[in-house]
Formats: C-alpha cells, structure tokens, sequence
C-alpha cells in the first residue's frame, strides 16, 4: 500500500467511525504503531483528523470546538484563577503598556488592577468595562467581530488594529498547554488573534490553571519555547514542572 493511499484509508477509517486507536489502524494497515503516529502527526497537520490519547478522533462536520460560554469560564476553577490573576498583577508597573485577552483570569486580574498610570489594550469587553471606571488606566479595545461566547472581538479587523502597537507584556491564557504540542485553542479565529498578541510584546506571560495541561485543543497557537513566563496553580504535577524548567521556562506556582 503506497503512503498516499494508506493516508486515506486512515482518514476514511476515523471519519467512519468517529475515532480509532492507534493499535487498530496498525492492524488495518499492517505497518507498525510508530509508522501510525507519524501518519497521523502529518494528517492533523493538514488539518483531516484530530489526534487524541491513544489515537484520533474524526473532524468532519466539526471544524472547530466550541467555545465555552464566559459565565461557564468565570466560576469553573475559579479560586485557583483568582490566585493567578493575584500573581500576574505582582509583575505590573505603573507606566506599563499590557495587553490582557479575552480569558475569564485575566479579568480577575482587571477586577483587582490598581488604578495606576497604565495603558491596557484587549479584546474583551468584560476587561474593558471592568476598567472603564479606574480614571488613570487609559483603555484601547480592538475591536472587530463579537464572538458571542466569549464576549471578545476576534476576526480581521481585531487583527489588523494589533498590529499598531506594541506593548511590555501581554497576559493570555488559552484551552490546552501541552508539552510536545504547545499552546492550543478552541478555534482557529482565537488562536490567530492569541498568534498576532504574541508577537507584539516584549515579556509574554501565560496564566493556565492545572486544567489546561496535558490538553490538546483543535487549533495550535504557539510552541511553548515562546512564552517567557507561566503562572499556575499547584495542582500541576511535579514531573510537568520539571520538564518545563528544563526548558528554561519560568514558572510560579500559587
């Protein structure tokens, strides 16, 4: 069987049945099971199926993940995110320019920013109403397409107004941190407004409490190596802390 063809019968076999192991397509294709993950490593990366713990899971019909409703976000771990927004705002000066996104943490952090000179720019209309009463905090919104769900400003227009400026740090969180597969999210219209807010900052701070890791979600954001900083929580297992220090990433655990 040539590479190409096993390839379809791979994808034809996960969009039949919804997901496969890895052990199974071994057997249906007769090649090893190291031979299947690499198939299906390439085959995620265009974006024809999904990888899960142990094998794939199907795309077809389902271009993206739903996004969490924000009033959902706002109280699922909510302690261990009021803890991280408590850290973030430690790294705050007054005179900062600092981006916050549209995640449930980083409006914990706007709800207990001080009302210091700053500028804050972000995507999300909580953060900015939470902010509009606190006189010396100057506040930009992107603007651009509402996702609903969310509550934040997503698509080209928010994308195109980011690339005006330039800020000392953004703070971001995300739907799945993972070691090999990096930062990942929901759908592909956050993860390119994530993409485009991780390039304008000079310190790029990454808030995930112990739920997000070992998750892989649908659409890649950025490698690990990119970030410069992690706050969490202490719930993260010692052997994940471990492997991000050996890759000289920061990481308070709160």
């Amino acid at each position: 069987m040539l590479v190409a063809e096993r390839y379809e019968k791979i994808v034809g076999l996960v969009n039949e049945r919804g997901s496969i192991r890895v052990t199974e397509l071994s057997e249906l294709c007769r090649v090893t099971e190291e031979t299947i993950r690499r198939d299906l490593d390439r085959l995620e990366q265009a974006g024809r199926l999904r990888r899960s713990h142990g094998g794939a899971v199907s795309v077809k019909d389902a271009p993206s993940q739903p996004e969490i409703p924000y009033a959902e976000r706002e109280i699922t771990h909510a302690e261990e995110k009021r803890r991280i927004a408590e850290e973030a705002v430690k790294l705050i000066r007054p005179k900062d320019r600092i981006l916050l996104d549209a995640s449930s943490t980083a409006w914990y952090m706007a709800t207990i920013l001080p009302d210091l000179p700053l500028t804050v720019l972000t995507n999300s209309i909580k953060v900015a109403m939470e902010l509009s009463g606190k006189e010396r905090i100057e506040v930009i919104s992107t603007g651009g397409t509402l996702a609903q769900r969310s509550l934040s400003y997503v698509g080209p227009l928010a994308e195109r107004s980011l690339d005006a400026y330039h800020v000392d740090k953004v703070f971001f969180s995300c739907k799945g941190v993972h070691l090999e597969r990096g930062i990942s999210e929901s759908n592909e219209l956050q993860a390119r407004i994530k993409q485009k807010m991780l390039g304008m900052a000079d310190d790029i701070v990454l808030l995930a409490d112990a739920s997000k890791f070992g998750v892989q979600a649908f659409t890649h954001v950025a490698e690990l190596g990119e970030v410069h900083r992690i706050i969490t929580d202490r719930r993260v297992p010692q052997e994940t802390l471990g492997a991000l220090a050996e890759r000289s990433i920061s990481v308070s655990v709160v």
